[in-house]
């Protein structure tokens, strides 16, 4: 997600803000738009379960101002993945929120887990209730192969000023599911779709992060 831009790798470690837990207007006014985009698959959407475990698919929102994990000081148990070390100084973590499909997305401000991203590498992991996930981006489409692919598994080259010295970048990601734990064990092998704005903030303060992810038992071909 955050690969090959020059100024995120310049820029991620100089965050100080802490991220809010508070109900934010924006994300409510967002969430219907973007689950109309993220459900529109030719797949058909089953309903909610009760049952406490994922649906197929379900979807999560990374919200937040990232912060670095320092080396040596990620989970204990490295979440029980074998493929992602959080604790090598190379990532960033936020905060995730339910927004369907999974039993605590009947509260849509609750704080559900923690995110962690490489912004210099390609490997994530997801800390849930009940288990873990990680998974590796997609390859960026070389440009002059597919010059409409701007945008896709990578950030759009047209950034949006916020009016105050930072900007906005969107994107979409696509992403391969390495491994999962617990009650997503499941979603092995399957598939993750970003739809990402993340707001670069000024004066170096870091990453603000708003993406929606659509989280699949799906193997993207």
């Amino acid at each position: 997600m955050l690969t090959n831009q020059a100024s995120i790798n310049e820029s991620k470690s100089g965050s100080g803000q802490a991220p809010t837990n508070k109900p934010n207007k924006q994300r409510r006014a967002l969430i219907g738009g973007a689950l109309a985009a993220l459900l529109s698959s030719p797949r058909r959407v089953k309903a909610e379960r009760n049952d406490g475990k994922p649906n197929d698919p379900f979807i999560l929102l990374l919200k937040g101002v990232y912060q670095p994990v320092p080396a040596g000081h990620g989970p204990a148990d490295n979440l029980g993945l074998s493929t992602v070390n959080l604790s090598d100084g190379s990532y960033s973590r936020t905060l995730i929120y339910p927004v369907f499909g999974i039993p605590e997305s009947t509260d849509q401000d609750r704080l559900l887990g923690s995110f962690y991203v490489q912004f210099t590498g390609n490997l994530c992991a997801y800390d849930l209730p009940g288990g873990a996930i990680a998974m590796q981006f997609l390859d960026v489409p070389p440009p002059l192969s597919n010059p409409n692919a701007l945008g896709y598994n990578n950030f759009s080259t047209i950034a949006h000023p916020d009016g105050m010295g930072g900007q906005y970048l969107e994107g979409t990601f696509e992403l391969t599911i390495l491994e999962a734990t617990g009650i997503y064990k499941a979603f092995a092998g399957g598939h993750n779709h970003m739809v990402d704005r993340l707001h670069q903030l000024p004066l170096g303060a870091g990453f603000d992060e708003f993406c929606f992810c659509n989280i699949s038992q799906y193997q993207f071909p």
